[in-house]
Parts: C-alpha cells; sequence; structure tokens
C-alpha cells in the first residue's frame, strides 16, 4: 500500500493551513494526500430547525473550496478528498489508520475549537498510530517559519525507544535537505534518585554530562549511517526538556517529539513535553508515537 498523508479540515483558516502544509510535504516526498472533513449529523434539540440537505451541502462546500485551493496551488499533487460521517476525533483517527503522516490545524471551529487545548486534541494526538503534525496558521496560511532552517529533534531514552522519533525527523530533513539537530536535555535526579547501579554507569563516562552525550551518539549512529548526506548537530543540555527544545526550534522548519503509547484511567495523555511545544513551538510540530 502507498504511503499516504491526511490532513483534516473544518472550514477555518488553521485547518487550511494545515492543509496547504500538507500538501508541500506530500509534494516534498511524492507521496498522495487526502484530505479529510468530519461532518456528523446531529440534529439540534430546540427551536433551531435544521435541514440535513443543507447541512450535507455545506460539508461538501467546505471540502471542495479546499480541494479547490490545493489544485490550484498544486497543480502535479496526486490529490484525493472526503466527507466522513462521524465525530471529529473519531473520523480522524479512522482516516490516518494506515497513514504515513496526519497534519492538523492549531485551532478549530465547533468540536475543535481550542484544538489543541481541550480534550478533543489530547485523543487525536494520543490516539493516532502515525505522527500527527500540528501547523499554526497566519492569515490562513501556515505561519511563517525560515526555509533554511533546521529540523530539531527530542530524543529521550535508548536508542530503540528512540528509532521511530529520530526516522522520522531524518526523514523530513532528508526531504527538506536541511541540517538536523537532535536534541537531548538532561536533568540532575534528586538526591535519594541516585542509584549505585546508575552512579557506576555515569562514572564510566566521567559524569552524567558525558553519558547522556554518549547515549544520543549512540541513538544517532544507525541514523547517521543511513542519511551520510545530512548534516547532524547533536546537542546536550541541562535543563526542562520542553523549554530546551522550544529554544532550540526557534528558528527551525519543524520540531518533531516523541510521545508514548500509553493509557490510564483518566484517559489519553500525550505527555509535558509534547503538550509544552505544541502550545509554544511558532514553527509546525510533529508529535510521534513510541513504546
Amino acid at each position: 500500500m502507498t504511503p499516504t498523508l491526511v490532513a483534516g479540515v473544518d472550514g477555518s483558516p488553521q485547518s487550511r493551513a494545515a492543509a496547504d502544509w500538507a500538501a508541500r510535504e506530500a509534494v516534498r516526498r511524492d507521496l498522495p494526500l487526502h484530505v479529510v472533513h468530519a461532518w456528523p449529523w446531529q440534529p439540534l434539540t430546540g427551536p433551531i430547525a435544521q435541514d440535513r440537505g443543507t447541512e450535507a451541502r455545506r460539508a461538501d462546500d467546505v471540502l471542495k473550496e479546499v480541494e479547490g485551493e490545493l489544485t490550484h496551488r498544486f497543480p502535479g499533487l496526486d490529490l484525493t478528498a472526503e466527507v466522513l460521517s462521524d465525530a471529529p476525533v473519531q473520523a480522524l483517527l479512522h482516516a490516518a489508520k494506515d497513514a504515513e503522516m496526519l497534519v492538523i490545524g492549531s485551532r478549530g471551529q465547533g468540536a475543535l475549537a481550542g484544538f489543541l487545548m481541550g480534550s478533543y486534541g489530547r485523543q487525536v494526538i494520543a490516539g493516532a498510530g502515525c505522527p500527527v503534525v500540528s501547523v499554526r496558521s497566519a492569515h490562513g496560511r501556515p505561519a511563517a517559519v525560515p526555509e533554511e532552517g533546521e529540523v530539531v529533534v527530542g530524543q529521550q531514552g535508548g536508542a530503540e525507544e528512540s528509532a521511530g522519533v529520530l526516522r522520522v525527523a531524518f526523514e523530513a530533513a532528508a526531504a527538506r535537505k536541511a541540517p538536523l539537530r537532535a536534541v537531548r536535555a538532561w536533568s540532575l535526579p534528586p538526591v535519594y534518585g541516585y542509584s549505585p547501579g546508575s552512579m557506576w554507569i555515569a562514572d564510566q563516562f566521567g559524569g552524567l554530562e558525558p553519558y547522556e552525550k554518549a547515549a544520543l551518539e549512540q541513538a544517532l549512529e544507525p541514523w547517521r549511517l543511513k542519511y551520510p548526506e545530512i548534516e547532524v548537530v547533536a546537542h546536550v543540555e541541562q535543563g526542562n526538556g520542553g523549554q530546551v527544545l522550544l529554544t532550540a526550534a526557534s528558528d527551525a522548519q519543524l520540531l518533531v517529539v516523541g510521545r508514548r503509547v500509553r493509557e490510564s484511567a483518566l484517559g489519553a495523555h500525550i505527555g509535558s513535553v509534547a503538550h509544552a511545544v505544541l502550545h509554544h513551538s511558532v514553527c509546525p510540530v510533529a508529535v510521534v508515537p513510541h513504546p
């Protein structure tokens, strides 16, 4: 099956910006783009009269308008579009089930208002099995980011744990012919969190910071070999993960972070680092699920 990019639209300028970004990414990677618009028919209770046919035409018009804009701006794009009769979260998760990437706007209308601030955004980002890219907008277009900027990726844990996140970042850098900055943030553990075993490992590397640098280089090694054409900067810094990444990505084209695949009794979670960068990053943010 050919990998496909999926973009969710709802008629808002923010979602149009997401569709525009997704189209550019599809052209870069020579991939098809599937644009979806969720339209669940739920008659309102009250004095407001609703006509199913009229509402359905409005849904079609939203999609046709976006489709027309993208066809005009990207004439070589392999583009399909579809109205999905389901609630937004379920529709997007279903459409992205086998997708290479799902692209959404950072704000929406209707049920998606305040997308990243509310439960809808968390459900989509935490529930998707593929990377989800959040795109900010300015006047209905993706917010201006430097086209010559780096791709920045946050690396955590061991080489195997971060492999999926690094794969997405290296693929994005290769598609853009851009340099890659791999960032590993670390902090001193509480004094009672030190264990003889962990301190012995750190001591073999001459301290905690050299240990963190060695861990990052180990994670990067197979990807450097696979993508020798990419200029890679290994960046290790002590501090809060979200803050370190936001500073490193201030002039980036794309910021890539991971989220653990997990569920709890309180529902889906995206993690504190992903939460911070989604709210404050100017450039698009890709959130990649990993074990």
